[in-house]
C-alpha cells in the first residue's frame, strides 16, 4: 500500500483538533496515553526545573506542553511545530495562558523547518516519529534533533513501535492491541485504526531507535515505559 502523503496527514489532523485537546483521555487509541504524559512531564520538571527553551514537534493541540507548563515555574519559551494550522492555533491558545515566555508557531515538517541549533533544553516528540519512512529518513531526523539540543539537553519520545520478531509483532500488535481496540469500541473500529496505521505510519522497533539515538550522538539513552506496541524513551545530548 502506498503510504500517506504529508498533505493527507495534515488534512486528517486539521479535522481532528477536538479529540487531541483532551488532557483527561489523551489519544484513546494510544495505550497509557495519559499515564505517559504525566510520566514524561514529571521527569522533565525533575531534570529541568529551570528550562528556558522547549520544542514540541508534532505538538498537536498542545497537550504535553499544557501539562508540562502546569508543573514548571520557569516560564520557558515554547516552540510549537505541527503540519496542521488548526492544531497550532489551538495549542497557542492553550499554551499562551501558562507561560510568559515567547511562543513560536512553526507550520510544517520538522525535517525541513529552519530551527536554531544548540538551543533547546527539551524536545518533545510524541506520536510523530512513526511517520518517518526509510532508514536514511530516520537517521537524518534523529541527527537533526540531536543538533537542535543544547549540550545537556534531551529528547523525549512517546510513540507506536514494532517488535523485531515477526511472531511477537503478530501477538502484541495484531492480537493484543487489536483486542484493546475492539474493547474500546468494536471490531470495525479496530480494523479502521489498523487501516490508517498501515496507510500513514512506518514505526520501527524500540531497539532500533535506541541504537540509532546512540549512533547519532546521544550519550545516554533510557526507556521510561513500554506497554505492548507503545513505548516512552529518551536520550541526553
Amino acid at each position: 500500500m502506498n503510504k500517506a502523503t504529508l498533505q493527507e496527514i495534515e488534512t486528517r489532523f486539521d479535522n481532528d483538533v477536538e479529540r487531541f485537546s483532551n488532557l483527561e483521555t489523551g489519544q484513546a487509541t494510544t495505550l497509557d496515553a495519559v499515564w505517559n504524559m504525566e510520566l514524561i512531564t514529571d521527569a522533565i520538571v525533575s531534570l529541568y526545573p529551570n528550562a528556558q527553551n522547549i520544542l514540541d514537534i508534532g505538538c498537536g493541540a498542545g497537550n504535553y506542553d499544557v501539562k508540562l507548563l502546569q508543573k514548571l515555574e520557569s516560564n520557558p519559551n515554547v516552540s510549537l511545530l505541527d503540519l496542521s494550522q488548526p492544531m497550532l492555533n489551538r495549542a497557542k491558545e492553550r499554551v499562551g495562558k501558562l507561560t510568559n515566555g515567547e511562543i513560536q508557531l512553526i507550520k510544517g515538517d520538522f525535517r525541513a523547518a529552519a530551527l536554531e541549533e544548540n538551543k533547546f533544553d527539551v524536545i518533545i516528540a510524541t506520536s510523530v516519529l512513526h511517520h518517518l519512512r526509510d532508514d536514511k529518513d530516520w537517521e537524518n531526523a534523529f541527527s537533526k534533533l540531536f543538533r537542535l539540543l543544547r549540550t545537556g539537553g534531551s529528547l523525549w519520545i512517546f510513540d507506536l513501535i514494532e517488535q523485531n520478531n515477526e511472531q511477537l509483532q503478530k501477538l502484541i500488535y495484531r492480537e493484543k492491541y487489536g483486542e484493546y481496540l475492539t474493547n474500546l469500541k468494536d471490531e470495525q473500529y479496530r480494523d479502521h485504526v489498523f487501516d490508517y496505521i498501515e496507510h500513514e505510519d512506518t514505526p520501527r522497533s524500540l531497539i532500533y531507535q535506541l541504537n540509532l539515538l546512540t549512533q547519532v550522538g546521544f550519550k545516554n539513552v533510557d526507556v521510561l515505559h513500554k506497554n505492548l506496541c507503545f513505548a516512552s524513551y529518551m536520550g541526553f545530548k
